[in-house]
């Protein structure tokens, strides 16, 4: 069975093995090891102290085997963005472009430099193992978060967004970084998205042109990758638009990948999942995504069950993948 679970510190080296796994332009994940493992220090703080509104929270989920105990992938769910550091966007707006003299009319897009989501709640750092895909877990580590928010809806924010990897090649070509980020950051597209992830984005204050920049000004390439998601990514794009999340035309500052937000209670899984009290019985037929319901020791799994009234029936391996007893509470969604 496999178990979506909160990190632990003693998961630094798979989470280190998922970080080589997912390669260049993951921007959550390119960081060094001592940066992953302070984030599962975070991590493991903000698990303990469920009650902590300040917004400086992040929630680590890691997906393990429970028969080989080996961990497949990983997602999170950050309280809320932009604070202690900026997060920027690019807005993409349509210019009205006019003259009656010359007996022209048309639309010119440009990208204008935006902190728009500061303050809103982040699901990211999904990623699975290559063997993994098509098997349902991308499906699981992703649709969990929104279970661990449905938990304890009062420590996220209204909005809660979503950033895609745009299109960036194994060696860490960004067509967009190319024709754009490069010419004012003077840096490898590797090197710009290892500092994002590192500091507090001041050099992005300090380098980035403060001016709307006129799309049809940048080279065929990058206009072409603008608000598209590297297709490794695509299944994910899927799983977000399934719950609700949509593209408003902000992206990516670096690599132009499209940034996808919602409504926290219009989330697909956080609006019809339902709390049922556990009861004892065998396997049902119905396929129900299943979580505890407590951010501490939160766990979360895809399996069968027969829901009777306000109850649902689960067996007791299920019941121990999910550290619940008879009459307990537990969410669940059915598929």
């Amino acid at each position: 069975m496999l178990i979506v679970r909160p990190s632990k510190i003693s998961d630094l080296n798979a989470f280190i093995d998922l970080k080589d796994a997912a390669g260049s332009g993951f921007t959550s994940l390119a960081v060094h090891d001592s940066d992953l493992k302070a984030r599962l220090q975070k991590s493991a703080k903000s698990f303990r102290s469920q009650g902590d509104t300040s917004g400086n929270s992040i929630y680590l989920l890691m997906l393990e085997d429970s028969n080989t105990g080996e961990i497949v992938g990983v997602s999170a769910v950050k309280s809320q963005v932009g604070v202690g550091k900026p997060f920027f966007s690019f807005k993409i707006l349509n210019l009205v472009q006019s003259s009656s003299a010359a007996d022209r009319h048309f639309n010119m897009e440009i990208m204008l430099l935006v902190n728009e989501y500061s303050g809103a709640s982040e699901v990211g750092t999904l990623f699975v193992k290559q063997k993994m895909r098509g098997t349902g877990a991308g499906r699981l580590i992703s649709q969990a978060r929104y279970m661990l928010i449905a938990a304890a809806p009062n420590l996220f924010a209204d909005t809660v967004i979503s950033e895609l990897r745009g299109r960036v090649d194994e060696q860490g070509y960004s067509p967009f970084w190319e024709g754009m980020g490069r010419k004012f950051f003077k840096m490898d597209f590797n090197e710009a998205d290892e500092i994002t992830a590192k500091t507090n984005n001041q050099f992005i204050t300090d380098l980035m042109p403060r001016y709307p920049i006129y799309v049809d000004l940048l080279p065929d390439e990058a206009r072409q990758v603008i608000g598209q998601c590297h297709p490794d990514g695509l299944g994910a794009k899927r799983l977000l638009e399934d719950e609700g999340f949509r593209y408003e035309k902000f992206v990516d500052i670096f690599d132009a990948g499209p940034t996808l937000e919602v409504r926290k209670n219009q989330i697909r899984t956080v609006k019809d999942s339902q709390l049922f009290k556990v009861r004892d019985g065998d396997q049902g037929k119905s396929r129900a995504l299943m979580s505890n319901n407590r951010i501490n020791d939160f766990r979360a799994v895809f399996t069968r069950a027969t829901v009777e009234g306000d109850g649902v029936i689960l067996t007791s391996e299920v019941r121990k993948a999910l550290r619940v007893k008879v009459n307990e509470q537990v969410r669940v969604f059915l598929s």
